[in-house]
């Protein structure tokens, strides 16, 4: 019975992550946090940018998190969701960092759902101003509006 638990948490942080990522990339980080984000709008980019920080704040999350239930994990709430977080956020690396925006190791991918979030992602960065487009979460955005 703990591992369906430990699922349905483990899947409760990763979407619970999408719907936080959205509400912090619209409110905040095209927000009060701009100046830090918008090394991540800017043209070019070097390895880092001052926005890689807020991964490392949602790593840092999930570790605490997954440290904090490491001592039962199947039966931790919190090393659920930390999991989930880390989940998503290898995830959102890969499709986001290495596959839209081919930071460090790009790859190709002929999946339809991989180019449709590319694409999607792309419309997001047409513009460099603060007020953004959308869409400002990764996975959840109407598919349909985006399909070519």
């Amino acid at each position: 019975m703990y591992i369906l638990a430990f699922i349905g948490w483990l899947l409760l942080g990763f979407a619970g992550m999408e719907i936080i990522s959205y509400l912090v990339h619209r409110f905040i980080f095209h927000g009060l946090l701009w100046e830090v984000h918008r090394s991540h709008h800017e043209p070019t980019h070097g390895s880092f940018e001052l926005n890689d920080l807020f991964s490392l704040f949602f790593a840092g999350v999930s570790v605490y998190l997954m440290y904090r239930g490491s001592a039962a994990p199947i039966e931790s709430v919190s090393f659920a969701i930390g999991t989930g977080i880390a989940v998503y956020g290898i995830l959102y690396f890969i499709i986001h960092d290495l596959f839209a925006h081919k930071r460090f190791m790009p790859f190709k991918s002929d999946s339809k759902v991989m180019r449709l979030i590319r694409y999607a992602h792309q419309r997001h960065h047409q513009s460099i101003d603060k007020e953004g487009q959308e869409p400002y979460g990764l996975f959840l955005f109407p598919y349909d509006k985006y399909k070519k």
